[in-house]
């Protein structure tokens, strides 16, 4: 008997996480189709988004160089090295590392 409850149970969370998940999909796709710089004045004006008042979009920190101009290349690059390369390099960098040099000097 108990294990008909559990059944029940998980179903209806499953249906109702599937309600759910169909609700935003299309909740969100109907509002990629608004504009909101139309419904931003608004809104503010509403006090419902007290945020969409500023017009300006200020970028992160992160997505600036060093004049303030926006990147516009990808911030990560991968590339393929084989595992001794990628050992040799982390070897390196920990010897190099001022941890390293304290640890063998209180060794001594």
């Amino acid at each position: 008997m108990l294990h008909l409850l559990y059944i029940l149970a998980f179903t209806i969370l499953a249906v109702v996480a599937v309600a759910n998940l169909i609700r935003n999909l299309i909740w969100f796709s109907f509002g990629r189709e608004n504009n909101y710089a139309a419904n931003s004045s608004s809104m503010a004006n509403q006090g419902g988004f007290p945020y969409a008042s500023r017009k300006q979009y200020v970028p992160h920190p992160e997505l600036l160089d060093d004049a303030g101009n926006i990147i516009k290349e990808p911030l990560l690059v991968m590339r393929s090295i084989n595992v001794d390369d990628a050992r040799q390099q982390l070897d390196a960098l920990y010897e190099a590392s001022p941890a390293r040099k304290s640890e063998t000097s209180e060794e001594s």
